[in-house]
C-alpha cells in the first residue's frame, strides 16, 4: 500500500519534516529529549547528555525508610531469642503494634502460627536463607515468607534474621477451591464407579468370597476394572474380573454395559467359552477401539475345580491347603472385541479348603519391572495369606504395596472353597441314583427321594415337595431324554437340590397346558412347588433340568 498521500496525516509527519529543514547533526526525533546546549559545553562532547536523575539516590535513602516503604511486611529480629529489633509499618498493619527489644516467641505470636521459630533459629545458625509457601494464620490470612540472615558490621555484634512475608491469601483461597473442585469431581467420578459394581457381592453356599476395588491415582478419571459373582442355581457360581483400558467415563460406561451383559449371558448357563464369545461380538459392537479383558470361571459343588475362560486377561491363581499355589496358564484368547477367534474352556482344582483369586493388572503391573515377576510375587503374597476372604484381600493389596496414590486401578476377587469337618460338614451332603430299565425307573426313584430325604431330617412337608419335584423331573426324563439318565440330591446349610441328568440336550421349556392335554404339566408343577428351577447343558453332551427348595429357619 502506498502511504504517500496519507503521509500528512500520519502522526510525527509534521515533525519528520520539519527535521528535513534542519541541518543540525542530531536527529530530530531524539532533538525532543536534549538538553539545551550551553557555551561551557562542547557540541560534540560525549558528557553532552548524562542520564537525568529519576529519584532520590540510593545513598540518601536509609534502611528504614527503604523497608518502611516496602507494601510487603517486613521484620528484623536479633540474637538467639529473636529480639524485636524492626518491624515496618505493614507489618503493623497486618499483625499489630509489636515492642522492641521484646522475644519473638513472645511479642510474635504470627511467628509460631507459622511455624517459623524453629526455621529461623536454622537460618541463624546456618546462615541459609529460607523460604516457606503459603501457610496460615489464626485471622485465616496465608502468607509465603523467607528468613534471611542479617550480619551486623561489628563483629561483637549478633546476627540476625530478616523475616519478609508476602500475603497470599487470595491465591491460597483459588487453590482450595481448586483442590475442593477436584476432591468432588473424583467424588462423583468414584460413586458413579462404585455404583457400576456389585453393592452386596452374593454368597453361595459352598464358597466364602470377598472382593475389593481401589480405584487409581488421585484425578477424577477412574478406570474400567469390574468383578461379579453370579449363582446360576443347582449350587453353581459364575466368578468374573474383568477391566476395560483406559480411563474415564468412557471406559467406566463401557465397564458398565459389559458387566450388564455378563450377567444376562450368564442366566442361560453356557458354558465359559460360549460367554465369553457372546461378549467378544458385544464389545467389538459397543467400541471397536476400547481393549477391554476378561476371565469368567464356572465352580460346581459336585465337580470340586473351577471351569474357565480368559479373553486376554492375567491367570487365575489357586492357593491348596498347604499353600502351594497354582496358575491356570491356557487357555487364553486375545481381548474381547477383536473378532475372529473361538474361545475355548479350561479347568483347574479348586479342592476345599483352598482359595482362588481373581485380579486385574493394576495390582501386579510396575512401570519398573515386567508383568511376570508382579505375577510371582502376587503367588509368594497369596502362598502366605491365611484367614477370611476379605482378610486375603487386604493382605495381598498391603504385600503388592498398592497405596492410596498408586496410579492405577486395583480389583481384586478372592474365593475359599473351606474345609467342612464336624457339624458343619453334617449340613453338606450329596446322593445320586442312576436311571436304568425304562419307566420302572420313576418308582425306584421316588423311593430314592422319600428315604434320602427322610434320612437327612427334612420336615415331611419338605420331603414329600421333595420327593414330588423329583418324581416329576424323572418322568418328564424318561419321556423326553435320552440315557445315561442319573437323579442328584444334595443338600447345604441353606437349600435342597435336586437335579436330573439326561443325553438329550434339548432344554425343556415352561407352558400352558390346555385341559385336554395328557402331558406338558410336569415344568409347570416343579416350577410351583420350587424356589427356583432351571436347566442347562452339559459339557459332554445333554443336559441338566435341577431345582431348589430353601431350608426353613
Amino acid at each position: 500500500m502506498n502511504f504517500t498521500r496519507w503521509s500528512a496525516r500520519l502522526p510525527g509527519t509534521q515533525r519528520r519534516a520539519a527535521a528535513r529543514d534542519d541541518h543540525s547533526s542530531v536527529p530530530a526525533a531524539r532533538a525532543e529529549s536534549v538538553r539545551p546546549k550551553t557555551a561551557a559545553t562542547p557540541p560534540d562532547d560525549p558528557a553532552e547528555d548524562p542520564v537525568p536523575a529519576t529519584g532520590p539516590s540510593l545513598e540518601a535513602m536509609p534502611a528504614r525508610e527503604l523497608l518502611g516503604r516496602l507494601p510487603a511486611p517486613v521484620a528484623l529480629l536479633h540474637g538467639p531469642e529473636h529480639r524485636i529489633t524492626y518491624v515496618n509499618a505493614a507489618y503493623t498493619t497486618a499483625f499489630g503494634d509489636r515492642p522492641c527489644g521484646a522475644p519473638a516467641a513472645e511479642a510474635m505470636p504470627e511467628l509460631a502460627e507459622l511455624s517459623l521459630l524453629p526455621l529461623m533459629d536454622q537460618v541463624l545458625r546456618s546462615g541459609t536463607p529460607r523460604t516457606v509457601k503459603s501457610r496460615k494464620v489464626l485471622s485465616g490470612s496465608s502468607y509465603t515468607v523467607t528468613c534471611t540472615p542479617v550480619a551486623t558490621g561489628d563483629p561483637d555484634g549478633e546476627a540476625g534474621v530478616l523475616v519478609y512475608a508476602t500475603d497470599v491469601t487470595d491465591h491460597a483461597e483459588a487453590a482450595e477451591r481448586l483442590r475442593a473442585s477436584e476432591r468432588r469431581h473424583r467424588e462423583t467420578a468414584v460413586t458413579l464407579q462404585r455404583s457400576l459394581l456389585p453393592q452386596d457381592l452374593e454368597q453361595p453356599d459352598d464358597l466364602r468370597i470377598a472382593a475389593t476395588y481401589q480405584p487409581g491415582g488421585t484425578d477424577a478419571a477412574v478406570g474400567g476394572d469390574w468383578y461379579d459373582v453370579i449363582t446360576l442355581g443347582a449350587g453353581r457360581t459364575a466368578l468374573v474380573i474383568g477391566d476395560v483400558m483406559g480411563r474415564g467415563v468412557r471406559a467406566a460406561a463401557v465397564m458398565g454395559q459389559l458387566r450388564t451383559a455378563v450377567r444376562a449371558y450368564a442366566r442361560l448357563d453356557l458354558p465359559p467359552h460360549e460367554v465369553l464369545q457372546l461378549l467378544d461380538v458385544l464389545a467389538a459392537e459397543i467400541d471397536a477401539s476400547q481393549i477391554a479383558t476378561c476371565a469368567y470361571a464356572v465352580h460346581d459343588p459336585n465337580e470340586g475345580h473351577l471351569v474357565y475362560a480368559s479373553a486376554g486377561h492375567l491367570p487365575i491363581l489357586v492357593c491348596d491347603e498347604d499353600g502351594t499355589v497354582h496358575r491356570a496358564e491356557d487357555p487364553t484368547g486375545p481381548p474381547l472385541g477383536t473378532g475372529g477367534w473361538v474361545h475355548t474352556s479350561g479347568t483347574i482344582p479348586l479342592p476345599p479348603g483352598s482359595t482362588a483369586v481373581l485380579y486385574t493388572d493394576g495390582l501386579v503391573e510396575r512401570r519398573s519391572e515386567d508383568i511376570d515377576e508382579g505375577v510371582a510375587s502376587l503367588e509368594r503374597a497369596l502362598s502366605g495369606a491365611k484367614g477370611s476372604p476379605q482378610v486375603v484381600c487386604d493382605r495381598l493389596i498391603r504385600s503388592l504395596g498398592v497405596t492410596a496414590e498408586h496410579d492405577d486401578d486395583v480389583a481384586v476377587l478372592v474365593v475359599q472353597h473351606p474345609a467342612r469337618t464336624g457339624a458343619s460338614a453334617e449340613l453338606f451332603h450329596n446322593a445320586s441314583l442312576e436311571l436304568l430299565g425304562g419307566i420302572e425307573a420313576a418308582p425306584r426313584a421316588r423311593a430314592f427321594a422319600t428315604g434320602v430325604l427322610a434320612s437327612w431330617r427334612f420336615p415331611v412337608e419338605l420331603c414329600d415337595l421333595g420327593v414330588l419335584a423329583a418324581s416329576e423331573l424323572v418322568a418328564n426324563s424318561l419321556q423326553h431324554g435320552t440315557p445315561p439318565m442319573r437323579l442328584g440330591l444334595r443338600r447345604t446349610d441353606r437349600r435342597l437340590i435336586i437335579e436330573v441328568t439326561d443325553g438329550d440336550d434339548h432344554l425343556p421349556r415352561r407352558r400352558r397346558a390346555e385341559p385336554a392335554d395328557e402331558a406338558g404339566r410336569g415344568i409347570s408343577i416343579v416350577a410351583t412347588i420350587a424356589s427356583s428351577w432351571g436347566s442347562r447343558r452339559t459339557p459332554g453332551g445333554g443336559k441338566a433340568v435341577w431345582c431348589e427348595f430353601a431350608l426353613p429357619g
